[in-house]
This record gives structure tokens, C-alpha cells and sequence, in this order.
């Protein structure tokens, strides 16, 4: 493979660069966040819990959803409440985002790391049925780029081995598997709003959490494992049961949060647009191969647009020639040292084969439908 000559730092922003991210803060959001600063709460408060029976309202009407720091807090808070002991085996995927994984590490808990549907980049579900065994305790999945993954498939094997499923939807805010929304089906949900997703609190997370009984213990480990609502109403001398952390949202986040909320409808709207017409300028172009082309039982979210395609290399340095960012916004897992003792000898086929082809294209709220076109030029007078 041809490696990169030229300079692959990030793009700046100007009139005729089109860069890969671009974050989405509406002057309703701004507004929001003003009149919060000048409020009595801008930690921890009201809005935090507007905004999550908002999502819930939206997302998830059954469950009940826990706002927190990070997408990273709301996973960790997840496999706590699923109840992972240091010892106990998980099955996640080898293509994600390190936060997927890196809780586990906290908490002494072993990673049985499964390969990806090439076609897809979702973790594969036959991998995962040969890798169940008794000690496994959770199957976490990652919706990549926004495209569900085989749920009905996962819940099969979850069933069986009677265990939950911890759904990383990161990606997959709006979007639905087999007419269910994503953060309406699993055990656990998590939703990153991270400062360049769908919906974005500057950096925050919500769970979605369908055991209503965990909801309290939830709230107890998001705040040092105090009971807030206690000490709140006045009862100052109460006890920790159990090791909490820092890991709730402000009302500050919470702000952008609900504001984003009234507003999503639209941006979905727009990236699933410039989806649709990357997939209708790209899907006949024999050189490119577009993930997750041709499944039709689920509705992509539209965070990520990936292609697979043979010299990733010098495409990425045609667009960069032409003012166009693109790149690879996650790596496999099992190449960084801090999983050593989880894929020393294990070998992953089918990420083999795409390690080096696949590539991110931009897509966000500053791009209209022009510059998708701009983009698939320039691929197609090839590279």
C-alpha cells in the first residue's frame, strides 16, 4: 500500500476547503446556554432532567434515559449496572472508537474481541456465536457510522446464553432497525453528544436504560453514590452503598441538549439528504464501494459516509489536492498496546481485508448538496 507523501494534518477552515467535521451549535443553543448561565443552576439541575425525559419522549417513550459527561461515563455506568465483575468475559467489537473498550480495562473485565461484516463494518455476528462460552456476561455492539447492526441476530445469541446487550450507538442518534429506534430495543443504549455528532452538548452522553429498577442506582453512581434526591430534600446524614463517580451533565450541557432536541428533525433531515445523493453519485462508480450498501431493513442515521476502496492512500490525496478533507475516523482495536493481553494470536480476518480502504467522507450541517457533488467528483475523474 502506497502510504500518504503529503500533509494529512487537519484541514483549515475556509471558503473553499470542505473539512471532513464541523460542529452543529444553532443560535438556539446559544440563546439557551445564556439564559442558563444567568440562572440559579448550571450544574447538575432542572434542565438536566428535562432533557432527559426530552430523549427519552423522543428516542425511547418505555424507557427511562440517565444524561452524563461523556458517551465514555454512560458506557462505563452501563456495564456496571449489567453487573460485570472483574473476571467476567465480554464480547465487543474490534472496530470502534477505544471507548468502547477502555472501561473494561477499569474494571478488570476481559475483552473477547469479534471481527467485522466487511460489509457493514458492524460486528459479525457469526464471530460472536463462535466466541459465547459461560463466562461471557455482556455482547456490546457498535453502530457504525450510524447503521444498526443485526439486532435480531444478536438478540438471538443473547438470549440463548442469557445475557444483556450493551448497544454503543454513538453514531445512531435518529436512527431505526426493523421499524425500532435505536435506544428502544437493548438492555443498554448509549448516545454520545460529543462536540461533533447529531446532537451535541460541547461533550455528554446518555443511557437509555429499560430495567426502570436501575434508574435510582444509576442516579446514585452518576453523582459519587450519594443520593442526591435525599440530600436535596434535606437529609444530610446519609449513607454510600456503593463507588460512585463524577459523571453527571450540567444544565449548561443540558441547554444545548433540549435546544438540539427541538431542532433535530431538521438536521437529520439535512445529513440524511447528502447521505442519499453521496449513495446515488457513488453507488454505480465500480472503483468504490460503499458501506452498508444494499440493507434495507434499517435506517442509517447518516454520521458516518464510508467507502472501501483499493489505494485509500492516493484517493485521500486527490481530495486533499482538490481542498477536500477525508480520512479514517476510528482504527481497530487490537493494534494498540493497552489490549495486548486480549489479541495476542488472534487473528480477524475480514478487518484484514479493509484495514487499509476504508475512508470517511465529510458530511455535516455547513455542507449542502453542491458540495457532495464536489466531493464525488472528484472521485470519480479517479485517482
Amino acid at each position: 500500500m502506497k502510504k500518504p507523501v503529503k500533509d494529512m494534518s487537519l484541514m483549515e477552515e475556509n471558503s473553499e476547503n470542505i473539512v471532513l467535521f464541523y460542529p452543529h451549535v444553532s443560535d438556539l443553543a446559544k440563546q439557551s446556554v445564556m439564559e442558563t448561565m444567568d440562572s440559579r443552576w448550571i450544574g447538575q439541575g432542572p434542565k438536566v432532567k428535562l432533557f432527559e425525559e426530552n430523549f427519552s419522549e423522543k428516542f425511547a417513550p418505555k424507557f427511562q434515559s440517565i444524561a452524563v459527561g461523556s458517551g465514555t461515563d454512560a458506557l462505563h455506568l452501563s456495564y456496571m449496572l449489567a453487573g460485570l465483575k472483574p473476571g467476567d468475559e465480554v464480547i465487543a467489537p474490534v472496530f470502534t472508537c477505544t471507548a468502547t473498550n477502555i472501561p473494561f480495562l477499569y474494571m478488570g473485565v476481559k475483552i473477547k474481541f469479534a471481527d467485522i461484516d466487511p460489509n457493514t463494518l458492524n460486528i459479525d455476528t457469526n464471530h460472536v456465536s463462535e466466541l459465547m462460552n459461560h463466562k461471557v456476561k455482556a455482547l456490546i455492539c457498535v453502530h457504525y457510522g450510524g447503521l444498526p447492526c443485526d439486532m435480531d441476530e444478536l438478540q438471538k445469541i443473547a438470549d440463548e446464553w442469557n445475557v444483556p446487550i450493551i448497544e454503543d450507538a454513538a453514531h445512531a442518534v435518529g436512527a431505526s432497525y426493523r421499524g425500532k429506534m435505536i435506544g428502544s430495543i437493548s438492555d443498554f443504549t448509549m448516545f454520545s453528544f460529543q462536540a461533533i455528532k447529531h446532537i451535541t452538548t460541547g461533550d455528554g452522553g446518555m443511557l437509555v436504560i429499560k430495567n426502570e429498577k436501575l434508574i435510582d442506582k444509576a442516579e446514585r453512581i452518576r453523582w459519587f453514590g450519594i443520593d442526591r434526591k435525599a440530600k436535596q430534600g434535606g437529609i444530610w446524614e446519609n449513607d454510600i452503598i456503593e463507588v460512585g463517580y463524577k459523571y453527571q451533565m450540567t444544565d449548561i450541557a443540558a441547554a444545548m441538549g433540549i435546544a438540539s432536541l427541538q431542532e433535530f428533525e431538521d438536521v437529520s433531515k439535512l445529513r440524511k439528504t447528502l447521505f442519499k445523493i453521496y449513495m446515488e453519485e457513488l453507488i454505480d462508480f465500480d472503483r468504490v464501494k460503499v458501506v452498508g450498501s444494499g440493507v434495507k431493513d434499517r435506517e442509517h442515521a447518516a454520521w458516518l459516509f464510508t467507502i472501501i476502496v483499493e489505494d485509500r492512500y492516493r484517493l485521500q490525496e486527490k481530495l486533499r489536492a482538490n481542498n477536500i478533507e477525508s480520512n479514517q475516523v476510528h482504527f481497530r482495536n487490537d493494534r494498540y498496546s493497552i489490549f495486548d493481553e486480549f489479541t495476542s494470536e488472534k487473528i480477524f480476518p475480514n478487518m484484514d481485508k479493509v484495514e487499509d480502504n476504508y475512508l470517511v467522507l465529510p458530511l455535516h450541517t455547513r455542507m449542502n448538496e453542491n458540495d457532495v457533488r464536489r466531493v464525488c467528483s472528484v472521485i470519480k475523474k479517479g485517482w
